[in-house]
């Protein structure tokens, strides 16, 4: 379609049946914009079936098709789902919102892990009483649902439709939000317009949020501007053609700019610290005394004068927004720095940066990132992440990679379930969000950083892999999701699964540090210990028929990654590998440093080793490179506070699906082969 004038571009007059908004929008509101329903059905077979659903309900509620298309790719990149809600209750392309319909869905569905998110072992013996929030049991829906988790009841009486077939019928749920953006267009007593550019108000109210849906808006409109083309997840060709001079009507932006600065007036506190272009609020996070002499629920710091920050770590929530945002009020819960909500992307920080949450279960890692919450639910293959949330949290992401120097790739922008235990004995209760549904590779590219593709022939032994399936033909069985033991519903996954032979029948590789007793690993949604993801990179140690194999917590890990359909994309980079005359080396889950480094009166720190090792010979991708450090903050006095700065270098590698740390003294470092 590239070089074709836009569909807006190209429609014919108007039909009689068209209405002027004034006079007629309070009408409007009560009574159906349609008078029948979708001609496709939710059994559609043409790719092209979705494409004309939305070129149908744009000729019957008079709203732009371009409009229509840029709100659904913005919601749900155009994916139906097969009519499973999103984990803020969202159905269909358009995203329409009944949360409790869905909710009976989810039960019993969350993360796994229950150790310290702060994983300090100085602090009181209170301090353990700290709540894990992605370990937690699924909070309840509020008494009272604020309208944007339901809109689909709405979306159905404006519809004329029933609200079941605007859950599972891709073409009625795209009538039923056009009809929701003609809804609101009249409310605004804005007339009906064939050009889009006068349809930005009733966009970002069809977003809402805490800017008014001005984020939203103006993210629909970047769609618009640029367009886009995909393959859904039922295989419908839908494409957008980009109009680069496309702006919004401006007296419709400021109107909504106006808006969003009374919202951001009303804020509780200080400005957030976000990028300009999002929707951002401040929730604060709790920092107070209680008890007996214990306190949270975060540090008070001066990063990065103190200590560099140079990781992020991607959590989702187990929970819904509003009761998560009460949670980290709570100097009894733990904290992370921002949440991002589902439906609309709108963002909440907590804890200023240059603070230190308490969120990922190591405290050398808590010392030196930011904690990004995702309104959302692991175990739940069919509970999805929109496409606001993506494009909001790449944008934040961005924006703090630029502030604090944070290169890009996933040695710096681990998940939670990437974070390593801090000694032998908390690796079993490392979280595991946000999972193997977290689309990296989207997600990446929306941060400008694509992983390269998977072609030619595959790496050989000596040189690096990206891991970097297709994520929607990528469906491993995993189980518990629901029930322990049963199979999940079959979902993309950003994840392969590594054997100890190049065989799909041959065992998983074994986690040492998950199953001390030596016990197999799973195909558990949780279990992380045979898992490799992507953008992830490992050294390659070998290629049989099409299977390629890589070091892996010191063993061969083999995963199928045929020379015809490649799973992982042939990489340069630096490795680690043990010193000449090593047979093997210790690795460690926090890079803390020697002891004559402690002053009198901060406890020395064991930098004890994980029950991973490794061997001569082995090779491991390289991330980070740090002097040891320790941050001493056992008190809520400030004042007794230490920073610990040791002469010891350590290198973080990409040890298995976690990163680990290595002395510098115990490896050599090395560019990979080709």
């Amino acid at each position: 379609m590239r070089g074709s004038a836009p569909e807006d571009e190209k429609r014919t007059a108007r039909p009689l049946l068209r209405r002027s908004a004034v006079g007629v929008a309070a009408a409007g509101l009560l009574l159906p914009l349609v008078s029948a329903a979708p001609s496709a059905g939710a059994a559609t077979a043409g790719p092209g079936d979705l494409e004309r659903a939305f070129t149908e309900a744009a000729a019957r509620t008079h709203v732009p098709r371009s409009v229509l298309l840029g709100v659904a790719y913005l919601e749900s990149r155009w994916d139906g789902h097969g009519g499973a809600p999103s984990v803020s209750g969202g159905y269909g392309p358009m995203h329409l919102t009944d949360a409790r319909a869905a909710v009976s869905r989810a039960a019993g569905q969350r993360s796994e892990g229950a150790g310290d998110p702060r994983g300090d072992a100085a602090r009181p013996a209170g301090a353990a009483g700290h709540r894990a929030l992605s370990g937690a049991p699924r909070q309840a829906l509020p008494a009272e649902l604020p309208g944007r988790l339901r809109t689909l009841p709405r979306a159905a009486r404006l519809a004329g439709l029933p609200a079941g077939k605007l859950r599972t019928d891709p073409a009625a749920n795209v009538l039923g939000g056009a009809a929701l953006l003609a809804a609101e267009q009249r409310a605004l007593g804005l007339a009906d317009s064939a050009d889009p550019a006068d349809w930005y108000a009733a966009v970002a109210r069809y977003g809402g949020g805490g800017d008014g849906g001005r984020g939203f808006a103006d993210e629909v409109y970047e769609v618009l501007r640029r367009g886009r083309a995909r393959t859904t997840d039922a295989g419908q060709r839908v494409a957008l053609a980009g109009r680069p001079s496309l702006r919004p009507d401006s007296a419709q932006a400021k109107r909504i700019a106006s808006a969003t600065a009374k919202v951001r007036t009303a804020a509780p506190v200080a400005k957030p610290e976000c990028p300009s272009s999002v929707a951002c609020l401040s929730v604060p996070a709790a920092y107070a005394e209680f008890g007996d002499g214990d306190y949270g629920n975060h540090d008070k710091a001066d990063r990065p004068e103190d200590l560099k920050i140079n990781t992020i770590v991607i959590h989702d929530t187990e929970g819904y927004w509003d009761s998560t945002l009460e949670s980290v009020k709570d100097p009894k819960n733990v904290s992370w720095n921002y949440t991002i909500r589902s439906s609309d992307g709108l963002i909440a920080q907590h804890v200023p940066t240059k603070d230190v949450a308490w969120h990922a279960g190591n405290w050398y890692v808590n010392a030196h990132s930011v904690g990004i919450e995702h309104e959302g639910f692991l175990a739940a293959p069919d509970a999805w992440y929109t496409e606001a949330m993506y494009r909001t949290s790449a944008r934040l992401v961005t924006y703090l990679s630029r502030k604090y120097g944070i290169p890009l790739d996933r040695q710096h922008i681990l998940g939670h379930d990437n974070v390593p235990g801090t000694t032998t004995a908390t690796i079993p209760d490392m979280h595991t969000d946000p999972g193997p549904y977290w689309d990296w590779a989207h997600y990446f590219t929306l941060l400008g950083k694509p992983f390269p593709r998977p072609a030619g022939r595959p790496a050989s032994a000596g040189g690096l892999v990206t891991i970097n399936p297709d994520y929607h033909t990528n469906e491993p069985l995993y189980t518990g999701c629901e029930k322990a033991g049963e199979p999940c519903a079959p979902h993309g996954s950003e994840a392969v699964r590594l054997h100890t032979a190049p065989d799909e029948k041959a065992p998983l590789v074994k986690d040492a540090g998950l199953r001390p007793d030596g016990g197999d690993s799973t195909t558990g949604v949780n279990d992380t210990g045979a898992r490799a993801s992507t953008g992830q990179q490992f050294a390659v140690a070998g290629r049989q028929g099409d299977w390629t194999a890589i070091w892996y917590l010191g063993q061969r890990a083999w995963f199928h990654d045929p020379a015809a359909d490649p799973t992982a994309a042939r990489s340069r980079g630096t490795v680690a590998t043990p010193k000449p005359g090593r047979e093997e080396i210790p690795v460690y889950g926090r890079a803390y440093p020697e002891k004559a480094a402690y002053p009198a009166g901060v406890p020395v720190q064991s930098v004890s080793p994980l029950p991973y090792k490794l061997l001569a010979g082995q090779r491991y991708a390289v991330g980070l490179r740090v002097h040891g450090d320790y941050l001493y903050a056992p008190t809520f006095d400030v004042g007794k506070h230490v920073v610990v700065r040791g002469e010891d270098v350590y290198y973080e590698i990409q040890v298995g699906h976690r990163v680990g740390y290595v002395r510098a003294a115990d490896v050599d470092i090395r560019r990979s082969g080709g």
